[in-house]
């Protein structure tokens, strides 16, 4: 594995008491590519009010990408959940119509729980190839994919990604790798996640 990374969100806003939540998968995609939509839903999803777990063989969808075996496992103990999910050779060739690389990633996991004051999260990403990631992946890392028309991006790819609310509330969705087609707009659109978990220790699902 290239880097494991451990969260904390703490809890920044007063809640009223509730039953912890959370869920993960692990992957998914909603994009539109020529005027075609293609989404899968969560792969593989779990929830910690059941399905306790999930699993996935994968598969390929059209010439965009192809996910392979894929797990999760949820769980509550109290007030305490664990979600994780983890997924295998994946590998996306969506951005080779345009000129860009093809995308892969041998593994990757996520993983969240909650505790008396919030979430923690932490992701692993195994060898990746068509982008260059570095040793110790820092939180949120986002590498940019150049060769979008008019000198913009054919996608962004986010590394080890949490995202939290604002104001905060102790919860949070990490996600181990989000690819992001065409941001500043271009002939595809959507987005593309590996390995998601969101936790919630106040009962937002």
């Amino acid at each position: 594995m290239l880097a494991v990374t451990a969260l904390s969100v703490p809890l920044l806003a007063a809640a009223a008491p509730g039953t912890s939540a959370g869920w993960a998968s692990s992957g998914s995609l909603d994009v539109m590519i020529d005027n075609e939509h293609v989404v899968t839903g969560e792969l593989a999803k779990c929830t910690a009010d059941g399905p306790l777990s999930a699993r996935t063989q994968g598969g390929v969808t059209g010439d965009v990408a192809a996910f392979g075996l894929g797990e999760s496992g949820c769980g509550r103990s109290g007030d305490v959940v664990v979600a994780q999910a983890s997924g295998h050779r994946f590998e996306a060739t969506v951005l080779k119509r345009y000129g860009g690389p093809v995308l892969t990633v041998r593994t990757y996991s996520a993983k969240c729980a909650t505790n008396a004051t919030g979430s923690g999260g932490e992701v692993s990403i195994g060898a990746v190839t068509g982008i260059t990631v570095p040793a110790q992946i820092p939180p949120n890392h986002r590498i940019v994919i150049p060769g979008g028309p008019a000198g913009t991006a054919l996608a962004t790819v986010i590394l080890n990604e949490t995202v939290t609310p604002q104001p905060p509330d102790g919860s949070l969705v990490t996600h181990a790798v989000h690819i992001k087609l065409f941001p500043q707009g271009g002939p595809a659109s959507g987005d593309i996640y590996l390995g998601t978990a969101a936790c919630d220790p106040f009962g937002k699902k």
